[in-house]
């Protein structure tokens, strides 16, 4: 199968997607999918590639390819900062089932992914689906190809359109770090979507502008955070978000 990303830029699905599981950093809302672990080893791992990359002002979505075998090997996604309409997400069409693959470049030069526009939290926020625009919505998919563990990227008309992570709260993190190996706990997937409401909603423009029973529902979610014993790992990727909000617009 055959995939267009950009315009004339294509890829064909291989039988291989990668291993490294997602990182969900919040602090950045964005999801790395790559196995460097600091800014170094990811200055090598860029050195190394071609594709869709940041270029001065310009800052993709990111899709990584080796100079030697074309062959996919990493991806960063940024996830949009303000979550669709529930009317809209409501119409996000039945997705058909994940076919693990990989990418093989069908050429070696780079090309521009760009950042999708929508975001639909399913219920529960079980999963995020990152859209380039509401017309998606109008049609079904063709496939979601899955890149990597739980990381789909959505195909219509043969060409990308947008992806998916499922079970997000599982893959929090803070920048490079990898996430904790075990299964989130249940007060992690609510304190996920307490947090979600936040950053995706009106709410983050009432923090903004200090409206006072925002700003008390924001100081409520980081004491939330701050007194949750389990889940560090987790939790701590949650709150280093909500408490650089607290230092900008609700202390003093």
């Amino acid at each position: 199968m055959r995939i267009t990303i950009d315009d004339d830029w294509t890829a064909t699905v291989t039988d291989d997607p990668l291993a490294v599981s997602p990182r969900f950093d919040f602090r950045d809302f964005r999801v790395r999918v790559a196995a460097y672990a600091d800014v170094e080893e990811r200055g090598r791992f860029l050195l190394a590639a071609f594709g869709s990359r940041p270029w001065l002002w310009d800052t993709p979505d990111e899709l990584h390819f080796d100079k030697a075998g074309l062959e996919l090997v990493g991806a960063e996604f940024q996830i949009a900062g303000e979550a669709a309409a529930p009317e809209d997400c409501a119409r996000l069409p039945a997705p058909p089932p994940v076919r693990p693959g990989g990418l093989r470049a069908d050429e070696a030069r780079d090309f521009h992914l760009a950042v999708t526009s929508e975001l639909c939290r399913a219920p529960g926020d079980t999963a995020l689906t990152c859209l380039r625009d509401l017309d998606v919505l109008d049609e079904p998919l063709d496939t979601r190809i899955g890149i990597a563990p739980d990381v789909a990227l959505l195909v219509q008309h043969g060409a990308v359109v947008g992806w998916s992570l499922t079970d997000p709260a599982r893959y929090l993190t803070t920048g490079f770090a990898a996430p904790d190996p075990a299964p989130p706990a249940p007060a992690t997937r609510l304190l996920l979507t307490d947090c979600l409401d936040l950053i995706t909603t009106e709410l983050l423009d009432e923090v903004r502008d200090r409206v006072p029973a925002a700003l008390d529902r924001l100081r409520a979610l980081e004491r939330s955070l701050r007194e949750r014993r389990e889940d560090r790992h987790r939790v701590d990727a949650l709150l280093a978000f909500v408490a650089d909000l607290v230092e900008d617009y609700a202390t003093g």
